[in-house]
């Protein structure tokens, strides 16, 4: 009996032609109108964090993963630096000196690897905090609830005062503002930097 038509119908099953992917991961930032002290010829959005919970929480896993990185790498360079210098000399064999002691190499090995490393994560930390941070610190964060700029918009009124008296000052900065709507759009905050917390904490 011929099973070719078997053969194909369990080659084009769900289960051989369907590709499974693994759940997208969800995106640490989102667009948000650009504010009052963001650049203008960057576009009308920025990303930011959704809040302060979600920076803190992105910043302290970046630190994470950095340290475990710097952290893997130090044992691995501990380990040859400890073998390195508990071995014997290279010129001990050649005058018949007295055989390896394994047991007392291996000792010294691990001691010498675990003073080495307890030096390292010290370091290792520093690092991952300070790449994170300089990093972290120009991140935008959004604002829940938007403000005005009333410094900006408080320079703007000026300048429209003395339009107002006939100065002939102001009269653009007037003109680029508009409505009220524009006015908000324009002096509104939506979001702030990292290093406006982060001075709080360092």
């Amino acid at each position: 009996m011929d099973d070719t038509p078997q053969k194909n119908a369990d080659a084009y099953s769900p289960s051989s032609t369907i590709i499974t992917f693994d759940r997208p991961v969800p995106l640490l930032r989102g667009p948000v109108p650009a504010g009052p002290t963001d650049n203008p010829s960057a576009g009308p959005f920025v990303l930011a964090f959704k809040d302060s919970q979600s920076f803190a929480s992105a910043l302290k896993a970046c630190e994470s993963k950095l340290t475990a990185q710097c952290e893997s790498g130090a044992r691995i360079g501990c380990a040859i630096a400890a073998s390195a210098k508990c071995k014997p000399p290279w010129w001990r064999s050649l005058f018949g000196g007295a055989k390896t002691d394994f047991v007392e190499r291996e000792k010294c090995e691990e001691r010498e690897t675990a003073a080495c490393f307890e030096a390292a994560k010290a370091d290792c930390g520093k690092i991952g905090r300070d790449k994170c941070l300089s990093v972290f610190r120009d991140a935008r964060i959004a604002v829940k609830e938007r403000k005005v700029d009333w410094r900006e918009a408080a320079r703007l009124i000026f300048w429209a005062s003395v339009a107002k008296r006939g100065l002939g000052f102001g009269l653009i900065e007037l003109e680029r503002v508009g409505d009220w709507v524009e006015f908000r759009e324009r002096f509104e905050v939506t979001n702030y930097r990292g290093s406006d917390i982060l001075s709080n904490v360092s």
